[in-house]
Protein backbone atom coordinates (compact mmCIF):
# COMPACT_ATOMS: atom_id res chain seq x y z
CA UNK A 1 0.00 0.00 0.00
CA UNK A 2 1.38 3.10 -1.10
CA UNK A 3 1.60 6.17 1.62
CA UNK A 4 0.18 9.84 1.65
CA UNK A 5 3.70 10.88 1.17
CA UNK A 6 4.12 8.28 -2.29
CA UNK A 7 1.50 10.63 -3.65
CA UNK A 8 2.68 14.30 -2.63
CA UNK A 9 6.34 13.78 -4.04
CA UNK A 10 5.02 11.91 -7.23
CA UNK A 11 6.96 13.53 -10.39
CA UNK A 12 8.87 16.01 -8.40
CA UNK A 13 12.71 16.59 -7.60
CA UNK A 14 13.42 15.15 -4.43
CA UNK A 15 16.36 15.41 -2.13
CA UNK A 16 18.30 12.65 0.13
CA UNK A 17 20.72 13.03 2.28
CA UNK A 18 22.52 9.65 3.25
CA UNK A 19 24.96 8.92 6.13
CA UNK A 20 26.87 6.33 5.93
CA UNK A 21 28.78 3.71 8.58
CA UNK A 22 30.29 0.41 7.82
CA UNK A 23 26.66 -1.91 8.74
CA UNK A 24 23.71 0.57 8.38
CA UNK A 25 22.99 3.66 6.23
CA UNK A 26 20.73 6.56 7.52
CA UNK A 27 18.21 8.44 4.66
CA UNK A 28 16.48 11.30 4.72
CA UNK A 29 14.04 11.97 2.19
CA UNK A 30 12.85 15.93 1.43
CA UNK A 31 10.66 17.44 -1.19
CA UNK A 32 9.08 21.42 -1.46
CA UNK A 33 10.65 22.41 1.86
CA UNK A 34 9.26 19.20 3.89
CA UNK A 35 10.51 16.16 5.60
CA UNK A 36 9.11 13.51 3.26
CA UNK A 37 10.15 10.32 5.02
CA UNK A 38 13.34 8.98 7.42
CA UNK A 39 14.53 5.15 6.99
CA UNK A 40 17.81 3.02 7.98
CA UNK A 41 18.80 0.87 5.43
CA UNK A 42 21.94 -2.10 6.03
CA UNK A 43 24.99 -0.72 4.00
CA UNK A 44 24.66 -2.93 0.44
CA UNK A 45 23.58 -0.89 -2.56
CA UNK A 46 20.89 -3.26 -3.74
CA UNK A 47 18.61 -2.34 -0.51
CA UNK A 48 19.64 1.70 -1.62
CA UNK A 49 18.79 0.90 -5.31
CA UNK A 50 15.30 -0.92 -4.82
CA UNK A 51 14.03 1.61 -1.84
CA UNK A 52 15.05 4.57 -4.31
CA UNK A 53 13.29 3.10 -7.71
CA UNK A 54 10.82 1.55 -5.69
CA UNK A 55 9.31 4.33 -3.39
CA UNK A 56 10.10 7.20 -5.99
CA UNK A 57 9.87 5.71 -9.70
CA UNK A 58 8.32 9.18 -11.06
CA UNK A 59 10.74 11.26 -9.01
CA UNK A 60 13.81 13.38 -10.15
CA UNK A 61 16.15 12.02 -7.15
CA UNK A 62 19.37 13.92 -6.00
CA UNK A 63 21.29 12.11 -3.50
CA UNK A 64 24.75 13.63 -1.58
CA UNK A 65 26.93 11.62 1.12
CA UNK A 66 29.75 13.07 2.89
CA UNK A 67 33.38 11.59 1.82
CA UNK A 68 35.00 9.15 3.93
CA UNK A 69 36.17 5.65 4.30
CA UNK A 70 34.11 4.15 1.60
CA UNK A 71 35.36 6.27 -1.29
CA UNK A 72 33.56 6.74 -4.23
CA UNK A 73 32.24 3.74 -5.20
CA UNK A 74 28.30 4.88 -3.97
CA UNK A 75 28.96 8.00 -6.42
CA UNK A 76 29.66 5.70 -9.20
CA UNK A 77 27.11 3.12 -8.55
CA UNK A 78 24.45 5.73 -8.16
CA UNK A 79 25.14 7.94 -11.27
CA UNK A 80 25.71 4.50 -13.39
CA UNK A 81 22.17 3.84 -12.47
CA UNK A 82 20.73 7.36 -13.55
CA UNK A 83 20.51 8.95 -10.15
CA UNK A 84 22.08 12.36 -9.57
CA UNK A 85 24.91 11.78 -6.80
CA UNK A 86 27.08 15.13 -4.58
CA UNK A 87 29.85 13.79 -2.60
CA UNK A 88 30.50 16.60 -0.16
CA UNK A 89 33.81 17.07 2.32
CA UNK A 90 32.65 16.77 6.35
CA UNK A 91 34.55 19.44 6.69
CA UNK A 92 32.50 21.73 4.47
CA UNK A 93 29.04 21.02 5.72
CA UNK A 94 26.58 23.99 7.02
CA UNK A 95 25.60 23.79 10.31
CA UNK A 96 24.35 25.41 13.48
CA UNK A 97 27.42 26.88 15.55
CA UNK A 98 26.48 25.18 18.08
CA UNK A 99 25.05 22.01 18.48
CA UNK A 100 25.47 19.39 21.46
CA UNK A 101 23.72 16.44 19.67
CA UNK A 102 25.08 14.40 17.22
CA UNK A 103 23.80 11.54 15.34
CA UNK A 104 23.79 9.45 11.81
CA UNK A 105 20.06 10.53 11.79
CA UNK A 106 20.14 13.93 12.87
CA UNK A 107 23.31 14.15 10.15
CA UNK A 108 21.56 12.32 7.42
CA UNK A 109 18.67 15.70 7.76
CA UNK A 110 21.05 18.29 7.79
CA UNK A 111 22.52 16.57 4.61
CA UNK A 112 18.72 16.43 2.76
CA UNK A 113 18.25 20.09 3.57
CA UNK A 114 21.65 21.45 2.01
CA UNK A 115 21.14 19.58 -0.71
CA UNK A 116 18.25 21.24 -1.63
CA UNK A 117 19.48 24.44 -0.09
CA UNK A 118 21.90 24.53 -2.80
CA UNK A 119 23.72 25.39 0.35
CA UNK A 120 26.84 22.61 -0.18
CA UNK A 121 30.22 22.34 -1.62
CA UNK A 122 30.72 19.23 -3.67
CA UNK A 123 33.88 17.36 -3.91
CA UNK A 124 35.66 16.91 -7.34
CA UNK A 125 35.40 12.84 -8.57
CA UNK A 126 38.35 11.27 -9.73
CA UNK A 127 37.27 8.67 -12.63
CA UNK A 128 38.09 5.13 -11.33
CA UNK A 129 40.87 4.47 -13.48
CA UNK A 130 42.68 7.48 -11.86
CA UNK A 131 41.51 6.30 -8.28
CA UNK A 132 42.98 2.96 -9.24
CA UNK A 133 45.98 4.03 -10.46
CA UNK A 134 46.41 6.71 -7.82
CA UNK A 135 45.90 3.56 -5.36
CA UNK A 136 49.69 2.30 -5.97
CA UNK A 137 50.94 5.98 -5.43
CA UNK A 138 49.40 5.74 -1.82
CA UNK A 139 50.33 1.50 -1.37
CA UNK A 140 54.24 2.93 -2.00
CA UNK A 141 53.47 5.64 0.67
CA UNK A 142 52.14 2.54 3.59
CA UNK A 143 54.96 0.74 2.38
CA UNK A 144 57.50 2.94 3.22
CA UNK A 145 55.89 4.05 6.70
CA UNK A 146 56.08 0.24 7.07
CA UNK A 147 59.69 -0.12 6.18
CA UNK A 148 60.51 3.17 8.36
CA UNK A 149 58.94 1.19 11.29
CA UNK A 150 60.37 -1.92 10.94
CA UNK A 151 64.14 -0.43 11.10
CA UNK A 152 63.17 1.28 13.97
CA UNK A 153 62.21 -2.09 15.54
CA UNK A 154 65.50 -3.40 14.31
CA UNK A 155 67.47 -0.61 15.93
CA UNK A 156 65.50 -0.65 19.33
CA UNK A 157 65.64 -4.43 19.45
CA UNK A 158 69.58 -4.27 18.78
CA UNK A 159 69.68 -0.94 21.56
CA UNK A 160 67.71 -3.07 24.10
CA UNK A 161 70.35 -6.26 23.89
CA UNK A 162 73.52 -4.02 23.75
CA UNK A 163 73.87 -5.70 20.00
CA UNK A 164 74.38 -1.64 18.35
CA UNK A 165 78.28 -2.04 18.60
CA UNK A 166 79.78 0.84 16.81
CA UNK A 167 76.60 1.60 15.07
CA UNK A 168 76.18 5.63 14.67
CA UNK A 169 73.47 7.25 17.03
CA UNK A 170 72.40 8.76 13.50
CA UNK A 171 70.71 7.49 10.48
CA UNK A 172 71.41 4.43 9.06
CA UNK A 173 72.16 3.43 5.72
CA UNK A 174 71.62 0.39 3.54
CA UNK A 175 75.41 -0.85 4.47
CA UNK A 176 74.64 -0.71 8.36
CA UNK A 177 71.43 -3.14 8.04
CA UNK A 178 73.69 -4.94 6.02
CA UNK A 179 75.93 -5.41 8.64
CA UNK A 180 73.70 -6.69 10.90
CA UNK A 181 72.67 -9.97 9.02
CA UNK A 182 75.96 -10.68 10.01
CA UNK A 183 75.67 -10.52 13.60
CA UNK A 184 75.73 -14.81 15.11
CA UNK A 185 73.33 -14.35 18.47
CA UNK A 186 72.12 -16.64 20.65
CA UNK A 187 68.71 -19.04 18.99
CA UNK A 188 66.11 -16.95 20.50
CA UNK A 189 67.59 -13.55 19.22
CA UNK A 190 68.42 -14.65 15.96
CA UNK A 191 65.13 -15.96 15.27
CA UNK A 192 63.94 -12.42 16.25
CA UNK A 193 66.25 -10.65 14.46
CA UNK A 194 65.75 -12.43 11.36
CA UNK A 195 62.17 -12.21 11.33
CA UNK A 196 62.56 -8.33 11.00
CA UNK A 197 65.32 -8.40 8.61
CA UNK A 198 63.14 -11.02 6.53
CA UNK A 199 59.84 -9.04 7.16
CA UNK A 200 62.48 -5.51 6.03
CA UNK A 201 63.50 -7.44 2.95
CA UNK A 202 60.31 -7.79 1.93
CA UNK A 203 59.01 -4.68 1.82
CA UNK A 204 61.82 -3.35 0.06
CA UNK A 205 61.41 -5.83 -2.62
CA UNK A 206 57.47 -4.42 -2.53
CA UNK A 207 58.92 -0.90 -2.44
CA UNK A 208 60.43 -1.67 -5.85
CA UNK A 209 57.92 -3.54 -7.83
CA UNK A 210 55.61 -0.62 -7.06
CA UNK A 211 57.97 2.08 -8.03
CA UNK A 212 58.52 0.17 -11.15
CA UNK A 213 54.74 0.40 -11.67
CA UNK A 214 54.84 4.25 -11.32
CA UNK A 215 57.48 4.34 -13.77
CA UNK A 216 55.35 2.08 -16.32
CA UNK A 217 52.21 5.63 -15.76
CA UNK A 218 54.78 8.15 -16.38
CA UNK A 219 54.57 7.07 -19.91
CA UNK A 220 50.70 6.72 -20.18
CA UNK A 221 49.07 8.61 -22.54
CA UNK A 222 46.51 10.37 -19.95
CA UNK A 223 50.02 11.61 -17.79
CA UNK A 224 52.32 11.67 -20.16
CA UNK A 225 52.19 15.39 -21.14
CA UNK A 226 51.45 16.29 -17.43
CA UNK A 227 54.06 14.45 -15.23
CA UNK A 228 57.00 15.86 -18.05
CA UNK A 229 55.99 19.49 -17.91
CA UNK A 230 55.81 19.03 -13.92
CA UNK A 231 59.48 17.10 -14.11
CA UNK A 232 60.72 20.59 -16.16
CA UNK A 233 60.06 22.45 -12.86
CA UNK A 234 63.05 22.65 -10.22
CA UNK A 235 62.89 19.80 -7.24
CA UNK A 236 60.88 17.64 -9.01
CA UNK A 237 61.70 14.18 -10.52
CA UNK A 238 59.22 11.74 -12.25
CA UNK A 239 58.46 10.14 -9.12
CA UNK A 240 56.89 13.90 -7.38
CA UNK A 241 55.60 14.73 -10.87
CA UNK A 242 53.13 11.64 -10.91
CA UNK A 243 52.22 11.49 -7.91
CA UNK A 244 51.10 15.26 -8.48
CA UNK A 245 49.42 14.30 -11.72
CA UNK A 246 48.18 11.55 -10.30
CA UNK A 247 46.82 13.46 -6.92
CA UNK A 248 45.44 16.59 -8.50
CA UNK A 249 44.13 15.76 -11.76
CA UNK A 250 43.77 17.60 -14.25
CA UNK A 251 44.49 21.19 -13.01
CA UNK A 252 42.32 23.39 -15.66
CA UNK A 253 39.65 22.11 -12.60
CA UNK A 254 40.99 25.25 -10.61
CA UNK A 255 40.24 28.38 -11.75
CA UNK A 256 43.01 30.24 -10.17
CA UNK A 257 45.90 29.27 -8.34
CA UNK A 258 44.75 30.90 -4.82
CA UNK A 259 42.05 28.00 -5.63
CA UNK A 260 44.68 25.82 -6.11
CA UNK A 261 46.84 26.45 -3.00
CA UNK A 262 43.60 26.53 -0.84
CA UNK A 263 42.93 22.72 -2.18
CA UNK A 264 46.32 21.63 -1.46
CA UNK A 265 45.86 23.39 2.11
CA UNK A 266 48.51 25.70 1.57
CA UNK A 267 46.37 28.93 2.62
CA UNK A 268 46.28 30.91 6.08
CA UNK A 269 43.29 30.03 8.15
CA UNK A 270 41.58 33.03 9.63
CA UNK A 271 39.50 33.76 12.11
CA UNK A 272 38.39 37.68 12.16
CA UNK A 273 35.55 39.57 13.61
CA UNK A 274 34.37 43.02 13.24
CA UNK A 275 37.94 45.35 13.30
CA UNK A 276 39.67 42.29 14.44
CA UNK A 277 41.57 40.29 11.65
CA UNK A 278 43.67 37.45 12.78
CA UNK A 279 45.58 34.45 10.57
CA UNK A 280 46.83 31.46 11.69
CA UNK A 281 49.00 28.56 9.75
CA UNK A 282 48.02 26.64 6.75
CA UNK A 283 44.97 25.22 7.09
CA UNK A 284 45.98 21.57 6.33
CA UNK A 285 43.03 20.51 4.31
CA UNK A 286 43.22 17.73 1.60
CA UNK A 287 46.24 15.46 1.88
CA UNK A 288 48.98 15.78 4.15
CA UNK A 289 51.47 13.87 2.25
CA UNK A 290 50.85 15.83 -0.52
CA UNK A 291 51.90 19.05 0.41
CA UNK A 292 55.15 17.22 2.29
CA UNK A 293 56.13 16.02 -1.27
CA UNK A 294 55.56 19.48 -2.19
CA UNK A 295 57.81 21.24 0.36
CA UNK A 296 60.66 18.50 -0.66
CA UNK A 297 60.60 19.41 -3.63
CA UNK A 298 60.45 23.31 -2.63
CA UNK A 299 63.89 22.81 -0.73
CA UNK A 300 65.24 21.48 -3.89
CA UNK A 301 63.79 23.91 -5.80
CA UNK A 302 65.35 26.75 -4.10
CA UNK A 303 68.93 25.69 -4.72
CA UNK A 304 68.16 25.96 -8.61
CA UNK A 305 65.67 28.67 -8.89
CA UNK A 306 66.91 32.41 -8.00
CA UNK A 307 63.31 34.03 -7.58
CA UNK A 308 62.33 30.97 -5.28
CA UNK A 309 65.02 31.86 -3.48
CA UNK A 310 64.29 35.28 -3.09
CA UNK A 311 61.08 34.23 -2.37
CA UNK A 312 62.06 32.29 0.19
CA UNK A 313 64.57 34.64 1.84
CA UNK A 314 62.33 37.34 1.94
CA UNK A 315 59.54 35.29 3.97
CA UNK A 316 62.36 34.23 6.75
CA UNK A 317 63.65 37.86 6.82
CA UNK A 318 60.01 38.77 7.90
CA UNK A 319 58.99 35.83 9.92
CA UNK A 320 61.68 34.67 11.19
CA UNK A 321 60.98 31.24 10.67
CA UNK A 322 62.13 28.60 7.90
CA UNK A 323 59.56 26.69 8.21
CA UNK A 324 57.07 29.33 6.96
CA UNK A 325 59.13 30.22 4.18
CA UNK A 326 59.52 26.61 2.62
CA UNK A 327 56.01 26.35 3.05
CA UNK A 328 55.74 29.87 1.19
CA UNK A 329 57.78 27.99 -1.67
CA UNK A 330 55.87 25.20 -1.60
CA UNK A 331 52.62 27.75 -2.44
CA UNK A 332 54.24 28.99 -5.34
CA UNK A 333 55.90 25.92 -6.39
CA UNK A 334 52.31 24.33 -7.02
CA UNK A 335 50.87 27.59 -8.40
CA UNK A 336 53.54 27.53 -11.12
CA UNK A 337 52.72 23.50 -11.69
CA UNK A 338 49.34 24.90 -12.43
CA UNK A 339 50.34 27.39 -14.55
CA UNK A 340 52.76 25.65 -16.66
CA UNK A 341 50.34 22.88 -17.43
CA UNK A 342 47.47 25.20 -18.38
CA UNK A 343 49.72 27.42 -20.69
CA UNK A 344 51.61 23.96 -21.71
CA UNK A 345 55.12 25.59 -21.70
CA UNK A 346 58.47 24.79 -20.36
CA UNK A 347 58.89 26.09 -16.65
CA UNK A 348 61.34 29.01 -16.94
CA UNK A 349 64.11 29.54 -14.13
CA UNK A 350 63.95 33.31 -13.14
CA UNK A 351 66.34 36.20 -13.20
CA UNK A 352 66.98 38.22 -10.12
CA UNK A 353 67.20 41.63 -11.33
Amino acid sequence: MRKTQDFIVEGKRIFVGLEDSKRTWKLCVHCDGMLVHETSLPAEYDNLHSYLKGRYPDCEIQLMYEAGFSGFWLHDALMADGIDCVVTPPNKVTQEKVNRVKTDKIDARRLAVNLENNDYVSCHVPDSERREDRQISRTLNQIQRKITSTKNQIRKFLDFHGLNGDMPAGAWSSRHYQSVKQLRLGRSLQVCLDANLKVLENLEAIRVELLAELKELCAKDRYRQAVELKQNCPGVGWLSAIRFTLEWGKMSRFETGKHMASFAGLTSCEYSTGDTVHRGRITGQSNGYVRAWLVQCAWQAIRSDPVLLAKFRDVWTNSGSKKKAIVAVARKLGVRMRAIELTQQRYCIGVIE
